[in-house]
C-alpha cells in the first residue's frame, strides 16, 4: 500500500510522513526536492522538474522492497506538477504523463495551517503556501482523485490518519 502525502510548502508534509512511518514501523520516502536544492545549491529549473519527479518515484520503487505493508511518499509528482505550472508556466509531457501513471492508495494532504517557515532556496512565503494548496485541492477534485485534508497539530494529523490507513485493505 501506497500513501500520498501531499501539500504545499511549509505545511507538515515530512513531519508526518516521519511520526506516521515511525508508528507503522515501515520506511518513508523523503523529498527528493530537498536533497536537489540542497546538492545542486539552487533552485530547480523548468528542465529539472522530470528529472525531480521520476527521481522520486524511483526512490518509491526501491523503498517499496523495505517497507512493511505500507509505504509513506512525502509528496508525488503532482505537487511538481503544480509547482512547474506556477513557476514556469506549464509542465512538460514526460512530467505530465508521469503525475498521471502515478497511483497511491491513500492521498493525505496537510492544510498550511500550521506557522510558515523560511527555508533558505526551497521556500517562497505564505502567499505562495496558499495559493499552492488552493490549486492542489482544485487539480485532486479535476482528477477525481479522492483525499483526505488534515489540519491541526502532529498528533490531530495522526489521530485523523490512523484509522484511514486501517480501513485500507491489507493494511498494517
Amino acid at each position: 500500500m501506497r500513501v500520498a502525502i501531499l501539500g504545499a510548502e511549509s505545511s507538515g508534509k515530512s513531519t508526518l510522513a516521519a511520526a506516521l512511518a515511525e508508528r507503522l514501523g515501515t520506511v518513508w520516502v523523503p523529498e527528493y526536492l530537498r536533497e536537489f536544492v540542497e546538492t545542486h545549491g539552487r533552485v530547480p529549473v523548468a528542465q529539472d522538474q522530470f528529472l525531480i519527479a521520476s527521481t522520486q518515484v524511483a526512490r518509491e520503487r526501491e523503498a517499496g522492497a523495505s517497507a512493511h505493508g505500507v509505504l509513506i511518499c512525502d509528496t508525488t509528482p503532482l505537487m511538481t506538477v503544480l509547482y512547474s505550472r506556477h513557476y514556469f508556466g506549464g509542465e512538460d509531457a514526460p512530467l505530465a504523463a508521469l503525475a498521471a501513471s502515478t497511483q497511491y492508495d491513500l492521498t493525505l494532504v496537510t492544510a498550511p495551517d500550521t506557522p510558515w517557515v523560511a527555508d533558505g532556496l526551497q521556500r517562497e512565503s505564505e502567499a505562495v503556501r496558499q495559493l499552492i494548496y488552493r490549486q492542489l485541492l482544485d487539480e485532486l477534485a479535476a482528477r477525481r482523485i479522492p483525499h483526505h485534508i488534515l489540519q491541526g497539530s502532529l498528533q490531530q494529523r495522526l489521530a485523523h490518519t490512523m484509522p484511514l490507513l486501517e480501513a485500507l485493505p491489507a493494511s498494517v
